[in-house]
């Protein structure tokens, strides 16, 4: 279901599993047998995929997941950063 401020609302089963609406799966590139992180933060709890660390080319031995993790997200900030249009360069 859809609110006015874009948000979507879903029920938790007592099995405590929940749907990802198919708008967002889509939207996000969500596909059955892939894993999402959350992530407990100040305003509560966000849901993202987990990112694909080899695709990224990451060594990650000796790196613990979270490490690994948090590695592929600043490649990934980084390279968005690089692929916007050269505005003030």
């Amino acid at each position: 279901m859809s609110s006015s401020d874009g948000a979507e609302t879903t029920r938790v089963t007592d099995k405590g599993q929940t749907t990802i609406p198919q708008e967002l799966r889509k939207k996000f590139g969500i596909e059955p047998g892939d894993e999402v992180v959350w992530t407990e933060g100040d305003e509560g709890l966000t849901l993202r995929k987990k990112a694909d660390l080899p695709h990224y080319g990451i060594a990650a031995e000796g790196m613990t997941d979270e490490e690994a993790e948090l590695v592929a997200e600043e490649l990934v900030e980084e390279m968005d950063e690089l692929q916007k249009p050269d505005v003030d360069r």
